[in-house]
């Protein structure tokens, strides 16, 4: 039987380009980047050729880039190391209640700390409120951080409208741009951002890097302690061949590729809901459908069916799907994000599906998806019929 991946918002499979220049540099640039000799100097070569495209990517400076082991590393780094620095302007931070953990645990430790966070509530699309933003921003809050994109539902976060209110503010903006860096256009420039997280595993890329961008003129210290790499901004030896095979997939993923691959997985999305509202399956969707949202996340809520049940069925018939973000898949406790969206009572938060497309996926397994999930919802009726 073959297997379909869809859970491509959890991670995706390295595309044969990628794991080709990561093992041509694995040969190749396999040297210190930080030492002076040949060997230093080819791998220090690639490494910088690679922040160049990774800059170029967000419009920001070569300098602003500061490579890092992913998005948890990032965020971690981005929200500690500022609240840290900047207390003595203030301990008030805006966040959302729809963070992803590598955002909200920093937060919580934060808060042990004596720092001070609101949490803005969403409406039932995933969205935040503008006004809600405005009403908690205080004049001794010293951080906002909040992601461009959600990873279970797929809302997008008021970015640009958010970097304006802020762009004279001495709070610092910070975003967690995991979901939608290799997706959508990001320009850190035009929105006023701060500072900026990103994984390179969530865009065809390998695990354990990605980058923290740092506007010039942010100033902290080194969130992981040891030598002096990236200008002193970040401690431990450069991984040069998967930094460089990041900037291969960053650099397939060109402006038109991107708006191709949004429209492509809003025509799935479209396809999913159709074709299940026509085989009569009593489903909803978590969140909008919306050309403009992350078009590669779909969560539905199949009534009366256990997230377990469905996602284990679908399993067996061959599709890889989440019942949420995978970074909690193995928790028993509810999605913060459906909980944040509809209450802790709504039936939803353990009858839900996440589908996530990637690069890869076609229409032919799409229509397969929605063929099994119609399946195991007419078997599971008959179940239940027998039962009654």
């Amino acid at each position: 039987m073959k297997e379909i991946y869809l859970d491509n918002a959890a991670t995706t499979p390295m595309t044969p380009a990628v794991i080709d220049e990561m093992t041509t540099q694995m040969k190749k640039s396999w040297g210190n980047a930080s030492t002076g000799y040949s060997y230093g100097r080819e791998a220090k070569l690639v490494l910088e050729n690679s922040r160049h495209v990774l800059a170029q990517s967000i419009n920001a400076d070569d300098n602003e880039i500061v490579l890092t082991s992913g998005g948890t590393e990032g965020d971690n780094t981005a929200i500690i190391q500022t609240a840290m620095t900047r207390q003595n302007l203030g301990k008030h931070i805006i966040t959302t209640a729809i963070e992803h953990e590598a955002v909200l645990k920093p937060l919580h430790y934060l808060e042990e700390q004596g720092f001070e966070v609101t949490y803005l509530p969403v409406d039932e699309n995933g969205n935040i409120s503008l006004d809600d933003f405005k009403a908690a921003l205080r004049d001794d809050t010293i951080l906002v951080t909040i992601m461009s994109g959600n990873n279970e539902v797929g809302s997008r976060m008021p970015i640009h409208e958010i970097g304006e209110i802020l762009k004279d503010h001495q709070a610092w903006f910070h975003t967690d741009a995991v979901q939608t860096y290799g997706l959508l256009p990001i320009d850190v420039k035009r929105d006023h951002i701060d500072l900026l997280s990103t994984s390179a595993h969530k865009l065809n890329g390998p695990k354990m890097v990605g980058f923290l961008y740092r506007r010039d003129g942010i100033s902290f210290p080194s969130f992981v302690r040891g030598g002096d790499q990236e200008t002193k901004r970040r401690a431990g030896t450069e991984n040069v061949p998967a930094i460089a095979a990041f900037a291969k997939a960053v650099s397939i993923d060109s402006p038109e590729e991107k708006q191709k691959r949004q429209e492509r997985y809003y025509h799935f999305k479209q396809l999913i809901v159709k074709r299940l509202t026509d085989a009569g399956v009593d489903f909803a969707v978590n969140g909008q459908l919306d050309p403009h949202a992350l078009n590669h996340v779909l969560n539905l809520w199949f009534k009366g069916i256990s997230t377990y049940v469905m996602q284990t069925d679908l399993d067996l018939a061959g599709y890889a799907v989440s019942g949420g973000s995978a970074c909690t898949a193995g928790s028993i406790e509810p999605s913060h994000v459906l909980t944040a969206m509809f209450g802790e009572d709504s039936p939803r938060i353990s009858e839900s599906i996440r589908i996530s497309f990637g690069a890869l996926n076609t229409e032919e397994e799409v229509n397969g998806l929605v063929d099994a999930i119609i399946e195991i919802v007419n078997k599971l009726k008959d179940i239940k019929g027998v039962e009654d």
